[in-house]
């Protein structure tokens, strides 16, 4: 397994780690991703931990807990062989003070968390998502102290706008607090909107991508063709699915790619899709959920080997999407010179 350092701090990551959100499926959404329970999870996990894979996700929301008590389960007796990330700010309850990221909930929801987990400290501790609502020196003097107390290792954010980001890093900076290290996003060969701000502002500011949904909620899994309907047991079709969606024309077009690919390289489809990702810039871990063995040991191919400058250049074509602006009149600015002279 390969290691990788998360931004800009000294912890090494597998570029490969393992998502627990098919942990439990305690309700209609959750179920649509899958329903593993404690036996079927510690045999993941030990596939897991044989691999190298040694970086747990997951979050309090993900069956309003029961995935964190079934990984807890999962890991005990090993804990000291694991990193765990998860998550708090979304909804836990029904309270005024039961979601966000103020100081009041964040506490709390650390608290449970570690509960649920049964160990004392988590590793990579994120926001789930931006709360507009709480001053961002809040939340961050609440991260720094849970980080000061050791019940956190280190800070990270997922789904932040390119100025959420930026504000928390220079907030951070100027008072001397911990710093977000990572950054989980949705990012894949159907949906590349990552690479226009938040990209550039990673490679310059020292934040590692954690990639979740690469494969595109298993639209580039092999099982979505132009000569197939697409499978009624997938997570999409359930109802399970995230993010944009994207013409049948466009996601064919990437995977006829993919097929060409797999087929010089040896690989599968969703192993060739996953390497494209793990060559992209400040790309640190991929965050893969897996129903079964199967899915888990396929998905454990994709490294070890790399497609090559022209392999990623065709993917990068066949995945091309014009960008919204200011970021396509941004890409006219190394062409400047030579138009005016």
């Amino acid at each position: 397994m390969e290691y990788r350092q998360l931004g800009a701090s000294g912890l090494q990551i597998p570029v490969l780690s393992f998502g627990t959100a098919t942990f439990g499926g305690g309700n209609e959404f959750f179920k649509a991703w899958g329903s593993t329970d404690v036996t079927e999870a510690r045999r993941l996990l030990d596939i897991c931990l044989e691999a190298g894979v040694n970086l747990f996700d997951t979050a309090n929301v993900y069956s309003q807990g029961a995935a964190e008590e079934i990984l807890g389960q999962a890991l005990e007796g090993r804990r000291q062989h694991a990193l765990i990330s998860t998550k708090a700010t979304f909804p836990m309850g029904d309270g005024p003070n039961d979601f966000g990221s103020s100081r009041q909930h964040l506490l709390q929801a650390c608290d449970d968390s570690l509960r649920r987990l049964g160990t004392d400290h988590i590793d990579i501790y994120y926001l789930h998502g931006f709360d507009a609502r709480t001053p961002v020196q809040e939340t961050l003097r609440a991260l720094d102290d849970l980080v000061t107390s050791g019940k956190v290792r280190y800070i990270a954010c997922s789904n932040f706008s390119g100025w959420h980001l930026m504000k928390s890093l220079s907030v951070a900076e100027r008072h001397g607090w911990a710093r977000y290290i990572g950054h989980q996003v949705y990012y894949s060969l159907i949906n590349r909107e990552y690479e226009w701000e938040l990209m550039p502002l990673a490679q310059d500011q020292g934040v590692g991508a954690l990639v979740w949904s690469p494969l595109a909620g298993g639209r580039l899994g092999g099982r979505y063709r132009r000569s197939q309907p697409a499978p009624a047991d997938s997570r999409l079709q359930q109802g399970g699915g995230q993010g944009p969606d994207v013409t049948d024309e466009f996601l064919y077009n990437i995977v006829d790619v993919l097929d060409e690919l797999a087929e010089e390289t040896g690989k599968t489809v969703p192993q060739v899709a996953l390497n494209w990702l793990l060559q992209r810039p400040t790309v640190a871990n991929l965050v893969l959920g897996a129903r079964n063995e199967e899915q888990l040991r396929q998905n454990l191919g994709a490294v070890g080997w790399n497609l090559t400058p022209a392999q990623v250049a065709r993917l990068d074509a066949a995945s091309d999407t014009p960008p919204v602006y200011p970021y396509w009149h941004q890409r006219r600015f190394p062409m400047l010179k030579a138009s005016v002279l």
